[in-house]
């Protein structure tokens, strides 16, 4: 316990020189700009280059007392997708129906409540004008939050399974599943 204790109250060896020793020689060498810089270069370690704090090393009460522990991990933003470790999921829909915003927005926003394939039910927001989806439709589910409706941490991907695209869509038509649509011809 006690190597472990002053392993972690030990500086760390990169803020060591590593230039090696040499030996006295008769004629003293007056120190050029290039030898000033390889030296200064050898004294730091690269990953300290642009900060100007220095590192606080852990105190020998610290450790002991079990202080200075690291920070905890962020929550994940869509959690049923993050603990499978899949980008999308498929998913058959039980309900489809409206949600009101929060605050200051207001309006409709259509939202689906989805048993996912890994047996979680989640709600997730179909995106776009319209929609052709209802009870046991079968849908792709992507991670993303609706901003103004609270618990929504999920999107429904357009184009996908039985969920089409949106027909009038013209800019960021990939978003939406939807073809660029046929120019007309002159000729005809």
């Amino acid at each position: 316990m006690v190597a472990t204790i002053l392993r972690q109250l030990r500086p760390a060896t990169a803020w060591r020189s590593i230039a090696p020793r040499t030996t006295a020689t008769a004629t003293p060498r007056i120190p050029t700009l290039a030898s000033r810089t390889a030296a200064s270069s050898t004294l730091r370690p690269a990953h300290r280059l642009f900060s100007t704090t220095p590192i606080q090393n852990k105190t020998l009460n610290q450790v002991l007392r079990g202080m200075r522990k690291g920070k905890r991990a962020r929550h994940a933003v869509s959690p049923a997708l993050s603990d499978t470790r899949c980008p999308q999921q498929k998913g058959v829909c039980i309900k489809v129906g409206i949600v009101r915003p929060k605050k200051p927005n207001s309006g409709e926003r259509k939202m689906a409540r989805v048993r996912l394939s890994s047996g979680r039910m989640i709600s997730a927001y179909i995106p776009g004008e319209g929609h052709n989806i209802q009870q046991h439709s079968v849908v792709l589910v992507r991670g993303g939050r609706a901003q103004d409706c609270p618990g929504v941490r999920y999107r429904l991907v357009r184009g996908a399974l039985d969920l089409g695209g949106v027909a009038t869509r013209m800019s960021s038509r990939s978003k939406f599943g939807t073809k660029k649509p046929k120019k007309a011809a002159v000729g005809a």
